[in-house]
């Protein structure tokens, strides 16, 4: 399921992330799109991806969007997303622990006109 509209990559990227869909969740990002991963690391293109996409769906956490926005840029070939909610998983005694977050994105508009993650950084931070 293609994004045709920048905030629909991060809503998309939501959905099949809580199905589990791995491939649906790679089909969003370019074939060698960047993935920030903490503390301060990025791993490129879709294999490496995966690998943190996996350990993420591993975890069971489950989650709230509160808010996707975007800016897009003046000539319309890219845009920068930003989606805030929370997430909520179990610590290692059970307990559900709930954090927010705030996740940006750059994503760039397709040939066909759908829109793919080019960068993804799901706390925020950047790579400070």
């Amino acid at each position: 399921m293609p994004a045709y509209k920048p905030e629909e990559c991060d809503l998309l990227l939501y959905e099949v992330m809580e199905a589990g869909d791995l491939d649906s969740a790679l089909d969003l990002y370019e074939p060698e799109a960047v993935f920030i991963v903490p503390p301060g690391k990025a791993v490129t293109g879709r294999a490496a991806i995966r690998e943190v996409l996996d350990g993420m769906t591993s975890t069971q956490a489950t989650g709230k969007l509160d808010s996707v926005t975007s800016v897009t840029s003046a000539d319309g070939s890219l845009a920068f997303t930003r989606t805030k909610g929370t997430s909520t998983l179990p610590d290692a005694d059970g307990n559900l622990i709930t954090t927010h977050f705030h996740s940006v994105e750059v994503v760039r508009k397709q040939p066909d006109g759908t829109w793919r993650i080019v960068i993804d950084d799901p706390g925020g931070e950047g790579l400070g």
